[in-house]
């Protein structure tokens, strides 16, 4: 996919987030988090502003988004039933079996998020849902300011995700995609396929890019 050079913009952390975010177990490397940060406190600049996020884990991500939406005073949900997508399971390449629970023998990030959420201070600017995220979609608002989409990233649940938290996007808000990759080489396909969905049937415009994360505007579809 040919294109020009898209601006790179971010927004760094206080010093003691940068420290806490960097200590979180997570897959989202300083960079793109600040790019977050950004780009919520760009989307979220008004106390009434609702954003979601989609894929929680132990709340690395949470904490960039959270930020950016604390800036205005607005309000981030973020979403996720805390027991790992299919790439953390035993056997793939992203489970820690530091995780996964002695008595249930689950996977369980909620109790390391509470803790982040905790330790952060952003707890004000912060709702979390704990449920599947098709199941959380049919109860949160239709339109909101800011969607990130970082969820499983096998093609049913990405897609998934992507068909139910697209739509709530107001016309001039964002859609953020992470681990978009265009060489298959580099990471999966899902979030690739739905990145390519959104910027073209979607309606959506691609206004920025740090590393995997992608940043598209919707013009109102």
């Amino acid at each position: 996919m040919n294109r020009e050079p898209l601006p790179k913009l971010r927004l760094e952390l206080p010093a003691g987030l940068e420290r806490l975010a960097g200590s979180v177990k997570g897959f989202m490397p300083g960079n793109e988090g600040e790019a977050l940060a950004y780009w919520a406190a760009k989307a979220l600049d008004t106390s009434s502003s609702l954003g979601i996020e989609i894929g929680t884990y132990c709340g690395k991500s949470t904490i960039y988004l959270a930020y950016g939406a604390s800036i205005s005073g607005a309000t981030l949900v973020t979403v996720d039933h805390h027991h790992g997508s299919e790439e953390n399971g035993p056997g793939w390449a992203y489970h820690d079996p530091q995780l996964v629970d002695p008595v249930t023998g689950k996977l369980d990030t909620l109790y390391r998020f509470r803790r982040t959420l905790d330790i952060s201070g952003l707890q004000d600017h912060v709702v979390a849902v704990v449920a599947p995220s098709a199941r959380a979609a049919a109860i949160l608002p239709k339109q909101v300011s800011l969607v990130f989409i970082d969820g499983g990233h096998g093609r049913e649940i990405a897609w998934s995700d992507y068909r139910n938290f697209a739509p709530k996007v107001a016309p001039g808000g964002y859609l953020l995609i992470h681990d978009v990759f265009e060489d298959p080489a580099q990471g999966g396909r899902p979030p690739w396929e739905i990145f390519v969905e959104a910027v073209g049937p979607g309606g959506f415009q691609e206004v920025a890019q740090e590393g995997s994360l992608r940043v598209l505007r919707s013009g109102g579809r």
